[in-house]
């Protein structure tokens, strides 16, 4: 049990509370009232819910400003990655230390939930890769939901490796996705295969629409767009979320909010790479729940969501209408537990494993995950609205303290759970004495 008290204002993400606190339960939920046990210190401190990166790929911690991936197009930038990662060896090794680096950037940068849309796989089943990144996510403490992607598999193989690794995963705090990499990479076979393991297993289903190369591609060997695509193949459902949507049309942003999808957008992976640019806020007008991801670290080379907030915040208006701080923090908090299926009760025809707990937001019942932002230092001087200036001030910050589940996992800015110079150590080590391989 825990409560976190003293602060200056705690956001729970459906109000503000000066001078509020937050009583953390021994089942790891937000509680209504008092629950006695350890009280930390959140005095100078903003206190919001955790936030929840929707769409990572953490394999790429691995692989992060590599020669000729910055800014180039993404025809150029996938077979680069893809020589990187041949070269090194995919396997659960690299698997466990680069999630080991990513979760822990994750935690130290007030992430609390990733969402890993892992897309590259060595022959097997590709449990041993998924039990590797799972360890990481209990041995740093971060929430994981982990997606067998796909690109390019073989649709049959890429189908018994998800219900492997479901079955594998099953009654663990880890939540379990499908999504093949987007239309320009897997076959309506494949889609269709993850979609009935989805089905069977009550799995979310998650895919990449609509970024520079995916409208190319469909555009190339269909002769249609992606979003059409999509709709074809049974992938616009509640059920389904779509990152990046880039490039979309007035048409399309219709129908994707008539089929109640939701959007994660990611605009510090495709802002700077010149991949596009998707219209959150028109999205979120037509009532499509919008999250935020940073996506991997090929193209988004850090971990920071808070940071690609600001990004969010200072694009909104070039492509739409300004939006809030209040409003991006929505994206980053409700938005993504939204689209992980995740916020609250599950919607009409939405998958959600009862087991897992809502995330989001500090309201009672929600799982007890939070951060606390120090807003003392020169950065919050003069700031007149310091929820505001979690993005306007600096929002490079290191938070000072970060809860999981009511269990401190990040406290006076120092990761508590395993040493964070252990983990930047594993991954050098192994980079650096690893023998290239080829392809």
């Amino acid at each position: 049990m825990l409560t976190v008290r003293g602060a200056d204002l705690v956001w729970t993400g459906t109000s503000e509370i000066a001078g509020g606190a937050v009583a953390c339960g021994p089942d790891g939920l937000v509680a209504a009232g008092p629950v006695g046990g350890e009280v930390l210190d959140a005095s100078g401190c903003v206190v919001t819910p955790g936030l929840v990166n929707a769409h990572h790929h953490l394999l790429q911690s691995a692989f992060r400003t590599l020669p000729g991936t910055r800014g180039v197009p993404m025809r150029d930038w996938l077979p680069t990655m893809a020589a990187a990662y041949a070269a090194v060896g995919i396997d659960a090794e690299l698997a466990h230390a680069a999630a080991s680096v990513g979760l822990a950037e994750a935690l130290l940068c007030g992430v609390t939930t990733v969402a890993d849309h892992q897309l590259n796989w060595p022959s097997g089943d590709g449990v041993p890769i998924a039990r590797a990144v799972a360890r990481a996510s209990t041995e740093t403490g971060a929430r994981l939901v982990f997606v067998r992607g796909s690109a390019r598999d073989d649709p049959e193989r890429a189908a018994a490796s998800a219900e492997a690794i479901a079955s594998t995963l099953a009654g663990s705090a880890v939540q379990v996705a499908v999504g093949p990499a987007g239309v320009h990479s897997d076959a309506p076979e494949t889609f269709a295969l993850l979609g009935e393991v989805a089905a069977r297993y009550g799995l979310r289903r998650r895919t990449q629409a609509n970024e520079q190369v995916d409208v190319e591609i469909a555009v190339e060997r269909y002769g249609r767009r992606p979003l059409e695509l999509l709709d074809e193949w049974g992938w616009l459902a509640p059920d389904v979320t779509l990152a990046h949507l880039c490039a979309i049309t007035d048409a399309e942003l219709a129908r994707v909010a008539e089929a109640g999808v939701s959007a994660t957008h990611a605009p510090g992976c495709d802002l700077p790479m010149g991949w596009g640019i998707a219209p959150a806020a028109a999205l979120s007008d037509a009532g499509v729940a919008v999250g935020l991801g940073t996506s991997g670290g090929g193209s988004n080379d850090a971990g920071h969501l808070l940071a690609d907030a600001r990004l969010a915040l200072q694009v909104a208006p070039l492509v739409g209408r300004p939006v809030s701080a209040r409003e991006v923090l929505t994206w980053a908090t409700a938005g993504s537990a939204a689209g992980l299926g995740r916020l609250g009760p599950p919607a009409a025809g939405a998958a959600q494993a009862p087991r897992l707990p809502a995330l989001g937001r500090l309201d009672p019942g929600h799982a007890a995950d939070l951060v606390c932002w120090d807003v003392t230092g020169v950065a919050d001087a003069g700031v007149a609205d310091p929820l505001a200036g979690l993005l306007w001030a600096s929002p490079g910050r290191r938070p000072r303290h970060v809860v999981v589940g009511g269990r401190v996992v990040v406290r006076d800015g120092e990761l508590v759970t395993r040493p964070e110079p252990d983990i930047v150590r594993g991954l050098h080590t192994l980079l650096r004495t690893r023998p290239p391989r080829t392809a």
